[in-house]
Formats: C-alpha cells, structure tokens, sequence
C-alpha cells in the first residue's frame, strides 16, 4: 500500500507555513516533509505534528547560505566543519520531530575545482555525517538533481548515487529517488524503479509532473502505471508529492484519489 507525505514547502502556499500543517491532514495525509525547519522552533512544528496527527518523514540538513545560492557544502573544500554542525543542528530537530530521515545535500560543484576532489569531499563529509546520524537513530539520503533546476549540482544520476552508497557501505546511507529529477536527466522510469528499489538502497521517493514540476498526473509521465508497479515492487517507503500545484492544492488532488481508491482495493484484496 503506497504511503504519500504532502511537501509542505510547496503545497498549501496560500497560507502561513505552520497553518499548513492542518490542511494536509483535513485532505487524509497521513505524513508530512518540507525543505527546512530552521525558522521555526522545532517544538513549535512538533505541536502541529501532533494536533493533526501527522509523521514528519523527511527534511533537508543544513544547506550552507541558501539566500546566495548554496546547495550544501558536502562537496567543498573547506567546509567540512560547518557541514558537520548543519547536520548536527538538523539531528537536533529530526529528535523532536521523531523525523527518521534527513536529506544531506551535496552542493554545488565550484568553477575550477577537479571533480576527482568534490567526489573526495563529498563521501567524507557524507562518511562523518553518517557517523552521526546514526547515534540518533537517523538515515542520511542523497538526492541526484537535475542541471537545469539546479546547474552544477555534484549529484546527477542515479548510478552515481547508488555506488556512492555502495562504496561507503553504511547501513544509514539512504539513496532519495525523485522522479521528476530522474525523468528529466535519464528517463527509462519503469526500469530505473526495477532495478534499484529491490536493491534496498531507495528510502524515499519523491513525484512531480514533468516538465512543469506540477501534480504527478500533470505532463508526460503515466504515474498510475508507475504506481501501479511501485506496488508489484512492494514499495514500503514514503512518496513525497514535491510538486507545486497548477492551482489551489486541494483542487489538484484526483490523482491523489485514485490511488487511494487503489490501496483500498489491494487491502481488501488482503483480507482473508
């Protein structure tokens, strides 16, 4: 049965971030994620967690100054220091929010800067932070992202991803699988879904509608046929719905709809 986890930092816009809280859930999500908590005091996010009933499933580590245009300072050369206490503070908040996943991001890879050195950076700081992480019971995920969202990102596709979690083989070393990302760098959905979520190196997926990154159902991917077969694959983790509606949120659900109507088949199925 698939799980979906609105993304508060693009659903439900039309009202203050900790309002939004209390929409998800009046539209049955069970589970929620976002970019960054950092504004907020931890509790004070708790507390909507816990009126609506709702799973905080995954947030980003500290990203470096995100206002200048930083995407994580993983791959940098002297930053090593400042991406340890970003993961730290984000391990503060995931024990509050009983969060089991935090997406570590990579950065941006400097003009001039050998790709050999940013890969070295790179699976150190992921290396240490891994270390950390898992004193408080959390998994770290990599996320490949695609160019033109995001130019110059160190991560890009899903090979180079995965055999970064084989090479550092930690068990809490997660790989985010996005599929608008995936779509628009690779393509081949069906196949890439194949062949990496039986591997268990995926903790999270996330769905967009390519190219315009609004409700999955939007644009060129057939996601109920990817849905369809995430659940042959038997798919356990979270989907996070990272799109940013056409329209109000609400009105863009029937995608949504459709695949509980799904999962409600498949449990009835179930039954004895």
């Amino acid at each position: 049965m698939l799980k979906f986890a609105a993304n508060l930092s693009m659903m439900y816009t039309d009202v203050p971030f900790l309002e939004r809280f209390a929409l998800a859930a009046s539209d049955q999500f069970k589970g929620v994620e976002f970019l960054f908590p950092y504004e907020y005091r931890a509790a004070e996010i708790n507390r909507q967690l816990s009126l609506n009933g709702l799973e905080q499933v995954l947030f980003n580590a500290v990203p470096g100054n995100w206002d200048a245009g930083e995407r994580g300072v993983a791959c940098l050369p002297d930053r090593q220091a400042e991406c340890l206490a970003g993961v730290e503070t984000a391990l503060e908040y995931a024990i509050v929010l009983g969060n089991r996943r935090v997406h570590f991001m990579a950065g941006i890879v400097p003009v001039g800067l050998n790709p050999v050195a940013a890969h070295e950076h790179y699976c150190q700081n992921l290396s240490r932070a891994a270390v950390l992480a898992a004193k408080a019971g959390v998994e770290l995920l990599i996320e490949p992202i695609n160019p033109f969202d995001m130019p110059g990102y160190f991560l890009t596709t899903q090979q180079q991803a995965h055999r970064i979690v084989q090479l550092l083989n930690l068990p809490n070393i997660k790989v985010q699988m996005d599929l608008y990302h995936c779509q628009i760098v690779e393509g081949d959905l069906s196949r890439k879904l194949a062949t990496y979520i039986p591997t268990g190196r995926v903790g999270h997926l996330q769905i967009a509608g390519v190219p315009h990154r609004h409700e999955p159902d939007n644009g060129e991917l057939n996601i109920g046929y990817l849905f369809d077969l995430l659940r042959q694959l038997d798919y356990q983790h979270w989907i996070g719905c990272e799109y940013r509606p056409a329209g109000r949120t609400r009105e863009g659900l029937a995608w949504l709809e459709r695949e509980r109507r799904k999962n409600k088949g498949e449990k009835l199925a179930a039954m004895p």
